[in-house]
């Protein structure tokens, strides 16, 4: 009989979590890596470039992939002849291992957690509690399977209770696209079908463990009906042309993970969950001989790719720029940015929506400003800023006609804004700049300073003004209101067919 000690087993899911926030796994940086040398889209292929010179930097300087930490996901599976020392639950002890992570002082995680969700929601500052699943299996060890989900991604979940002759890839076929680019692909699409509503889901969000092997899996062949569905998915999926960060281009999934279950015969439930440029996922076993090893990616893994901003790319300068400039924007153009910009997201719009509401002056000015749709996470060392990307844009169209009417030049995020957003950007004559989400710790470095301006009660939610340097961003929303998210894929999607005749 195996006896886990507690400090064992805490100290292996704080380990893990620090390990997941700047190591991406090896399968995944090798399908990235070959979906970079296929790709033809220029635009496409500049993301993946961002994406794999961020995975290495942050490997080499123990910093999270992205700002957005996750929400921390243990599945725990306990050996019924394993003893556990002390009287501290499974789920205690997996958010002890959380809060030590995520306090970590040297590599500092994001806290995105907020209790009391329908009302309040009020950070709990350490990222706790976990989603904890725990299941008894036989043997005497304890097998553990964690990850840190973005919220991009999981805000992207579905599922559907469909009729059982209904046409499971139809369905995923009508979702994905509707799914837009908040998920940040290229990433992984985790399908669960079977069971209940609830198990659908667990099944999708597990199947996200697993390691990419699709490229085997075509070069062996289907062996059974899951694999058929798998492979069918992928090719269709990534015949949609959505591309890299919804830009249009020959990659969206670098695999498809299909996970089932036995179901009731008047029942088709099936869940699609997606996994972004962030794959944050680690498996391991505790077998009462300590704490957990965890070997690093060999670096030797990494192809020899290295973004720099292109010599095409046009220099602005933040604190000279007009309206007429931004107006000679197109769609597609590559720009680095210098000077003084704002950054505000969910929190802080809904204050500001309160404080206009109220007939209270702004604490800034946001005329002639951008604003950076941003959670950073807190600096360390000789850090401005922690790492910085762009959170979903979607998430504040409803403040767009509002925000604009404050003078604001424009907005800068990741995916697509919806069509009411893109008349009010048409009508303002603004523009929306897109940040390579997956890229977070590249786009800090970008960041020479940072300060809190207004509402620093709202944490990394708190209006900040950073001065950047070549800031690297690509115009998504011309002032015309033409958007590179729709033109992108569509003209992709086209291309894709014509390769295949």
């Amino acid at each position: 009989m195996a006896l886990i000690k507690t400090q064992d087993f805490i100290e292996s899911i704080a380990d893990a979590l620090q390990y997941i926030s700047y190591y991406h796994p090896e399968d995944y940086i090798r399908a990235l890596a070959v979906a970079y040398e296929k790709e033809q889209s220029p635009a496409a292929k500049d993301a993946i470039a961002q994406i794999l010179t961020n995975s290495r930097m942050c490997a080499e300087g123990k910093r999270p992939l992205c700002q957005d930490t996750g929400i921390v996901v243990a599945f725990v599976k306990v050996g019924m002849q394993t003893q556990f020392e002390g009287d501290m639950t499974v789920a205690e002890m997996v958010n002890e291992g959380v809060r030590r992570a995520y306090l970590h002082p040297e590599n500092t995680l994001r806290a995105s957690i907020v209790n009391d969700p329908a009302g309040a929601r009020k950070n709990t500052k350490d990222n706790t509690p976990a989603i904890t699943h725990i299941e008894m299996v036989a043997g005497d060890t304890v097998d553990i399977q964690i990850a840190a989900k973005g919220g991009g991604s999981e805000n992207k979940s579905k599922l559907a209770m469909l009729n059982p002759n209904d046409s499971i890839v139809d369905w995923v076929m009508e979702v994905v696209p509707k799914m837009g680019a908040g998920w940040c692909p290229p990433g992984m699409l985790g399908i669960g079908i079977g069971g209940s509503a609830e198990k659908a889901m667990l099944l999708a969000k597990e199947s996200l463990m697993e390691p990419i092997d699709i490229q085997e899996l075509q070069a062996r062949g289907a062996q059974n009906k899951i694999e058929e569905l798998r492979l069918e998915l992928y090719e269709k999926v990534n015949q949609l042309g959505i591309g890299a960060q919804g830009l249009g281009g020959l990659t969206t999934v670098l695999d498809v993970k299909i996970l089932d279950y036995p179901t009731h015969a008047a029942s088709l439930p099936v869940a699609i969950i997606p996994n972004c440029a962030a794959t944050r996922h680690v498996h391991f076993t505790l077998d009462g001989s300590g704490v957990a090893e965890l070997v690093p990616p060999n670096p030797d893994v990494y192809p020899d790719v290295h973004w720099a901003p292109s010599p095409q790319a046009n220099r602005v300068n933040l604190e000279t720029v007009t309206q007429e400039e931004t107006q000679t924007w197109k769609n597609g153009d590559t720009l680095l940015l210098t000077g003084k910009i704002l950054t505000g997201r969910d929190a802080a719009h809904k204050r500001i929506k309160t404080m206009l509401e109220k007939g209270e002056r702004l604490p800034v000015d946001f005329n002639n400003r951008f604003i950076y749709y941003v959670g950073p996470v807190d600096a360390v060392r000789d850090e401005a800023v922690g790492p910085a990307g762009p959170t979903t844009a979607t998430r504040m169209d409803s403040y767009t006609d509002m925000m604009l009417n404050t003078g604001l030049l424009g907005s800068i995020g990741k995916a697509e804004r919806g069509e009411q957003a893109l008349k009010e950007i048409a009508k303002h004559k603004s523009v929306y700049l897109m940040a390579v989400g997956g890229a977070a710790y590249l786009v800090s470095k970008a960041i020479k300073k940072s300060r809190v301006l207004a509402f620093a009660d709202l944490g990394m939610e708190a209006i900040y003004e950073f001065d950047v340097v070549d800031m690297p961003v690509t115009v998504a929303v011309s002032a015309n209101g033409e958007s590179v998210h729709n033109t992108g894929p569509a003209h992709w999607k086209k291309k894709i067919a014509l390769l295949a005749v």
